[in-house]
């Protein structure tokens, strides 16, 4: 790791970290590729995903669970950054999760291999690997893929990622705008929400760093807060007075179950099982970075003008 990565390809850089991430570093000098299923039928689709990035970054769809196409694409890059992840699948059997996190990853590992491209840095969750969760699991098995692997790897394991547009303020938001009261499963189940800058600023960081080479980052705010506690900061930010329900552990249960059959799935069963586990930690890998994790709280009236 003697040459700063030049030319850094992203994996997922359509989502929601991807987006803000491939800004920093193009700003950053650097030259990005994205990654994208497809291609599809529809152009549009295209044109969709197009104008999630700045035009400055350059867009390929392909199979990204083909080991040819991930050779091809990596022929000439210095980094890869895999943040592609889904928090539900189809059904409820864990072969989703493991198609998404482990089987891509080893993909991506052999492909990198055979490119002799050395660095990645992988996306992960906090708790990974424990649990019951299919999600957790499946999260663990990718991250002893890339232990095993003999690249230069970088693991991050953030809480729940807050920001502007995110999946937790902004979905207990629109939730709440029809409920006046919301019965909640596992209302106590605590979490440390990390701001999306703080996690973009982490991958940015640790990108050409090589004390940071072969680690694990617990990424995590400065507040623990309950997951009631995060819809009623999201009430307060609206100015509306909403009743949380805390179900007893039958009637959650229940409630994810039926969940389950929604679309959407609104909550599902391994929802529930990742709710077993509080999502927070001791350890603060942001500090090992040098960075000052941000207060998610005072922020919630931020978060919430992109919903």
């Amino acid at each position: 790791m003697n040459a700063p990565a030049r030319h850094v390809v992203v994996l997922g850089g359509t989502g929601f970290v991807g987006r803000s991430l491939v800004r920093r570093l193009l700003d950053d000098g650097r030259r990005v590729t994205v990654l994208s299923r497809g291609p599809g039928p529809d152009p549009a689709a295209y044109r969709a995903k197009r104008a999630l990035l700045t035009r400055d970054a350059s867009l390929l769809e392909g199979d990204v669970h083909d080991v040819d196409f991930l050779r091809a694409v990596l022929d000439d890059a210095d980094a890869v950054v895999n943040l592609v992840g889904i928090l539900n699948e189809k059904g409820d059997s864990g072969e989703g999760f493991e198609q998404v996190f482990t089987e891509l990853t080893r993909s991506l590992l052999t492909a990198m291999h055979d490119n002799h491209v050395r660095r990645l840095l992988q996306m992960s969750a906090l708790n990974a690997g424990l649990g019951d969760s299919h999600y957790l699991q499946a999260r663990g098995h990718a991250e002893r893929e890339v232990r095993a692997s003999r690249l230069n790897w970088t693991i991050f394991q953030p809480s729940v990622i807050a920001g502007p547009g995110d999946g937790l303020f902004c979905r207990f938001d629109r939730l709440l705008k029809r409920a006046p009261v919301l019965p909640v499963g596992r209302a106590e189940a605590r979490f440390q929400p990390v701001w999306i800058g703080d996690v973009v600023e982490a991958f940015a960081r640790a990108i050409d760093d090589p004390a940071s080479v072969h680690q694990t980052y617990p990424l995590v705010g400065p507040e623990v807060l309950t997951l009631a506690g995060i819809i009623r900061l999201t009430a307060r930010a609206r100015g509306r007075h909403r009743l949380v329900l805390a179900l007893p552990e039958a009637l959650g249960k229940l409630q994810a179950d039926v969940g389950e059959l929604l679309p959407g799935k609104p909550i599902s069963r391994d929802n529930w099982r990742s709710l077993q586990l509080d999502s927070i930690s001791r350890e603060d890998g942001l500090a090992r970075l040098g960075i000052e994790a941000t207060a998610v709280a005072e922020r919630v009236e931020e978060i919430l003008t992109a919903s």
